[in-house]
């Protein structure tokens, strides 16, 4: 289970959805997903539908705009809209893009930050400033991106490793992003998810894409999620836990039933992990009792020996 209480299945509450889902939640559904900034101003009879459902499921706030590694000041007054509508909705996590979407002006794009020193450094004291007035740490999201700056120090795994550390925040692992980004720059992605410090992962991402080429995936949240994907997200499990995850679609949305068969998958494989977790532990208590047993033998045969009394 995540330290944030959070745990499951997910499902980004979209509004094409609202209907549906007030209707009935599927059970397989244990919590939604919201970007604050298309909730945080809103009112009238759509802002109060929300409330119903924060009322009964979890929620994780993932922001869109906050632009961390942009040039431009960060937004303190977003930041306290966000915290205010996170307290008034009882919201722990707040997730957002490691990349920036500003610059003298809202680009409407994430666009990559470049992998350098120095970028460490500076994205870093902003997170630290959000999670001050957030009161609560926040877990960045390795973004997807088509074009690595020439001034890069360092690969993506590496920048972000430092700015976790540098930032002292957590992971929001998006699954999908990192097969995106293997096959546009051509890495592993299995060596990438294994590089990532599993103490800090609290949340993942799995979604789809669209193949513009063989060798240039384009990350549209508007498509099923492909094989290759689950067999990362299968992967992130091993190494990290089966964190609450979350199915991401934002475009081309389909029928509620049609996204809840792939919320079921996560939802089983999260199952079948915690299975072979249960059988391990139960051959390692098994095997511990033997060992016990077999000290406690050791430790009889012993005292004979020597004539002392057993313990």
């Amino acid at each position: 289970m995540s330290p944030l209480n959070l745990q499951g299945a997910g499902l980004g509450l979209r509004r094409e959805l609202l209907s549906a889902l007030e209707a009935q939640v599927p059970s397989v559904i244990d919590f939604f997903e919201i970007s604050p900034e298309n909730w945080i101003d809103l009112g009238g009879a759509l802002g109060r539908r929300l409330r119903p459902f924060t009322e009964r499921y979890p929620f994780v706030c993932h922001g869109l705009s906050l632009s961390l590694g942009g040039p431009a000041a960060l937004n303190e007054v977003l930041l306290r809209k966000t915290k205010a509508f996170m307290d008034l909705h009882d919201i722990a996590l707040f997730t957002e893009h490691l990349s920036y979407c500003s610059d003298d002006g809202h680009l409407y794009d994430l666009l990559p930050i470049p992998f350098t020193c120095e970028a460490v450094t500076y994205v870093a004291a902003r997170i630290r400033r959000a999670q001050d007035i957030l009161e609560r740490k926040i877990a960045i999201e390795n973004a997807s991106f088509y074009v690595m700056a020439d001034i890069a120090e360092m690969d993506e795994a590496s920048f972000i490793n430092a700015v976790l550390e540098e930032a002292d925040c957590l992971l929001h692992l998006d699954v999908n992003n990192v097969y995106v980004n293997s096959i546009n720059h051509q890495f592993d992605a299995s060596a990438f998810i294994h590089a990532m410090p599993a103490q800090r992962v609290v949340y993942m991402h799995t979604a789809g894409h669209y193949q513009e080429a063989p060798d240039l995936l384009v990350d549209t949240h508007g498509a099923d999620v492909v094989e290759p994907v689950w067999a990362l997200l299968d992967q992130a499990y091993r190494h990290a836990g089966t964190l609450p995850t979350l199915l991401e679609r934002d475009f081309n949305i389909p029928p509620l039933s049609q996204l809840v068969g792939e919320v079921e998958r996560i939802a089983a494989l999260q199952r079948s992990h915690q299975s072979e977790k249960s059988v391990s532990h139960g051959e390692h208590r098994v095997h511990r009792d033997n060992e016990v047993r077999r000290d406690g033998r050791l430790v009889a045969q012993r005292a004979k020996t020597i004539g002392c009394r057993e313990y």
